[in-house]
C-alpha cells in the first residue's frame, strides 16, 4: 500500500473514513421486498444487523427490550445509571437540563456512585422476563469484578467495550484482564472491543471472541481524537479487520468471528457502508438518541463524557426525531438518513443486486 510522506521522519497510510467512500450499483437490482438483513452470532439469531450502543442516553432496560421485541440486539450498560440507582429518571431529567460546563461537572458526581451489584442481576433479569436476547456491557477495567454477577444473572451475550481494548494489555499496577483465560471460562459468547487495525483484531479474535468491535464508539459524542490524539477513519478499520477475519477464519480452520462496527454509524448510508466494508453488523448509538423512547430526553453521551479525570466526550443535543421504529422502519421524514435505517439498508442491497448480507459485503466500492 503506498505510503505517504508527512516529513522526512514519518510516514503514514491513507485510510478513509464512510464520508470518503461510495457504493457503485451492479448492472443488477432487486425489489427491496426481496432481500433478507438477518444474521447470526453464535446460537443468536438476529432480523436486524443491528445492536445499540451501551450507552445510557440509548439504552434503558425498557428500549433494550424494545429494540430486542424489533428484531435487534439491545445492549444495556452495565456501569450506567440503571446499575448505581433504583430510579435514575430524576437525574436524567437533571442532566437534560444542564448546559456546557456545569452538564460535564454535574455527570462526574451522579456517576460517582458505586456500581451495584444487585442492580446489574435486576436489570438483566428484567430484560430476560420480556423474553428478548439479554446483552449488558462492561469496560475491561470492571469485567472481573462483575462479570460472575452478570453470568448468574442470565445474560445470553456478554460485551467488554472500552475505547481500545487490546488482547495484551500491560499494567505495573494490577493484574491485567487476561482475555483469553476469561473468555475460555465463559459459557457465553463474547464481543469485545474496539480495535482498529488488522493486527489487534487478530489478537482478539485469538482470544476465543465471537465478535469483533472495530472503531472507538461513541462517534457523535466523543472527544477523543481532539484529548488523545486517537482517531480511526472507520471504513479503513472495518476493511482491515474483515481481512483479520479471513485470515483467521483460515489459521483456525473454520472459526468465524462476526465483526461489528461501532461508531460514526450516524445515518443510513453508514450503515450499508460499513457493511459493504466487510462488517456483519454495526452498532448504533446516535440514531436511537433521537427517538422518543431514548433516556437521554434527546441529549446523547458516552462513558467518556463522565470519565472522573480527563473527560473527552461531550453531551450533544440532537432532539427527538420520531418513535424507534420509524427510526429503524420509517416512514421517514426527513430526507437526512436518519430515520428508517433497515429500509434504506435493504434498498441500497437492492439497487446493487443483493439479497443477502454476507453477499453485500462483496460490492463495489469507490472512493471520492
Amino acid at each position: 500500500m503506498t505510503e505517504i510522506e508527512i516529513g522526512k521522519a514519518k510516514r503514514a497510510r491513507r485510510a478513509y473514513s464512510f464520508d470518503d467512500i461510495a457504493i457503485v450499483p451492479s448492472r443488477r437490482t432487486r425489489d427491496p421486498e426481496e432481500v433478507s438483513v438477518a444474521w447470526q452470532i453464535d446460537a443468536y439469531r438476529f432480523d436486524l444487523p443491528v445492536l445499540a450502543a451501551p450507552m445510557d442516553s440509548v439504552m434503558s432496560p425498557e428500549t433494550a427490550i424494545a429494540l430486542g421485541k424489533f428484531g435487534g440486539l439491545g445492549v444495556i450498560d452495565l456501569e450506567g445509571l440503571w446499575t448505581r440507582y433504583d430510579d435514575p429518571s430524576p437525574l436524567l431529567d437533571e442532566v437534560a437540563a444542564l448546559r456546557g460546563i456545569e452538564a460535564t461537572r454535574r455527570m462526574q458526581e451522579i456517576y460517582a456512585e458505586p456500581v451495584k451489584a444487585e442492580l446489574i442481576t435486576e436489570r438483566l433479569k428484567q430484560m430476560r422476563e420480556a423474553g428478548v436476547t439479554v446483552a449488558g456491557s462492561l469496560s475491561p477495567q470492571r469485567t472481573k469484578e462483575f462479570a460472575k454477577t452478570v453470568v448468574d444473572a442470565g445474560v445470553d451475550m456478554f460485551v467488554i467495550r472500552g475505547t481500545t481494548v487490546s488482547a495484551e494489555h500491560v499494567s505495573s499496577q494490577a493484574e491485567p484482564l487476561n482475555l483469553k483465560e476469561f473468555i475460555y471460562e465463559l459459557d457465553v459468547p463474547v464481543i469485545v472491543g474496539g480495535c482498529a487495525t488488522y493486527q489487534a483484531a487478530l489478537h482478539l479474535m485469538r482470544t476465543g471472541a465471537a465478535g469483533v468491535l472495530v472503531g472507538f464508539g461513541g462517534g457523535a459524542a466523543h472527544t477523543t481524537r481532539t484529548v488523545l490524539g486517537v482517531a480511526v477513519p472507520m471504513a479503513s478499520a472495518v476493511a482491515d479487520v474483515a481481512a483479520a477475519r479471513r485470515d483467521y477464519l483460515d489459521e483456525s480452520g473454520g472459526r468465524y468471528v462476526h465483526v461489528i462496527a461501532d461508531g460514526s454509524i450516524g445515518r443510513s448510508g453508514d450503515v450499508s457502508k460499513a457493511i459493504a466494508c466487510g462488517a456483519d453488523a454495526v452498532m448504533v448509538g446516535s440514531p436511537f438518541a433521537r427517538a422518543d423512547e431514548a433516556p437521554g430526553r434527546g441529549f446523547h453521551w458516552g462513558a467518556e463524557a463522565w470519565h472522573p479525570l480527563l473527560p473527552r466526550g461531550e453531551r450533544v443535543e440532537f432532539g427527538k426525531i420520531g418513535s424507534l421504529e420509524e427510526i429503524l422502519f420509517g416512514p421517514s421524514r426527513v430526507a437526512d438518513g436518519t430515520m428508517n435505517l433497515i429500509g434504506a439498508l435493504k434498498r441500497s442491497m437492492a439497487t446493487t443486486g443483493y439479497t443477502e448480507l454476507k453477499e453485500f459485503q462483496r460490492v463495489e466500492i469507490v472512493v471520492g
